[in-house]
């Protein structure tokens, strides 16, 4: 393997090692948190720790940014990749510097989001942290089996991230809404989201066994996929004296 066949290693070993156990926590605490409001409606009490709503909670927020984080990682890798590979650099200098602008503006839009208090700054700085997304998806070099979008690591990626941000967005509503109808809608969102994390390790096991190292791309590329065929390779040499 090659550095940048490591390279492209970084993103699914974070989400190995750091996103998905969280992910598992973070459901954890939600069931618990959920046990114990039905427990309290029905019985007045509950023997779960009031403390596990906190611990949900924060479990969230980290959930949250190491989704989004992980995204701008995975986007990242094929991006810069590109930009190398193709020496845009020296073609159009200006879409470089707008990608890492980007990047730069989409990350300190994040960590104000976290930050902010008043719904409008929340949804603005949710909506910049969305829009970064999207469009630093949309660069070259990025990935996207567009043709089969339902399936796609990259579609189900971005969706998943955008839903981490929304709920992030929304955290101090759910607690000021008496109605209960934030925290529904925290609920179906996030039911879903879970859906997507599972969509998300079965398509990114796919991918890395779809993905050549680099310096196997010139042989597996210049194979028919619609046919299913590559083309035969001349028979090795004998050595020298055999």
């Amino acid at each position: 393997m090659e550095t940048k066949d490591f390279l492209a290693l970084i993103h699914p070993a974070i989400a190995v090692i750091v996103v998905f156990p969280v992910i598992g926590n973070v459901v954890n605490m939600a069931w618990k948190t959920w046990q114990r409001r039905l427990q309290i409606k029905n019985q007045g009490k509950s023997k779960i720790a009031l403390v596990v709503g906190q611990e949900h909670l924060q479990s969230g927020k980290i959930l949250a940014g190491s989704v989004v984080s992980l995204t701008l990682i995975g986007l990242g890798y094929p991006i810069f990749e590109h930009i190398v590979s193709n020496k845009v650099w020296d073609k159009n200098a200006f879409q470089v510097i707008f990608i890492i602008l980007m990047f730069i503006a989409t990350c300190a839009s994040l960590i104000f989001l976290y930050r902010a208090k008043p719904a409008l700054w929340r949804g603005m700085f949710a909506t910049l942290t969305g829009t970064g997304l999207v469009i630093l998806g949309c660069q070259d070099g990025v990935f996207r089996r567009t043709n089969e979008w339902y399936w796609s690591h990259y579609y189900i990626g971005i969706t998943s991230a955008l839903l981490m941000v929304f709920s992030v967005a929304i955290i101090q509503d759910i607690y000021k809404d008496r109605s209960n109808r934030w925290r529904t809608i925290h609920v179906i969102l996030n039911s879903i989201a879970l859906l997507l994390f599972i969509g998300q390790g079965i398509t990114g096991t796919r991918d890395l066994l779809e993905i050549p190292l680099s310096w196997q791309k010139p042989y597996i590329y210049s194979c028919d996929f619609n046919n299913k065929t590559c083309p035969t390779l001349p028979p090795p040499s004998s050595p020298a004296g055999s």
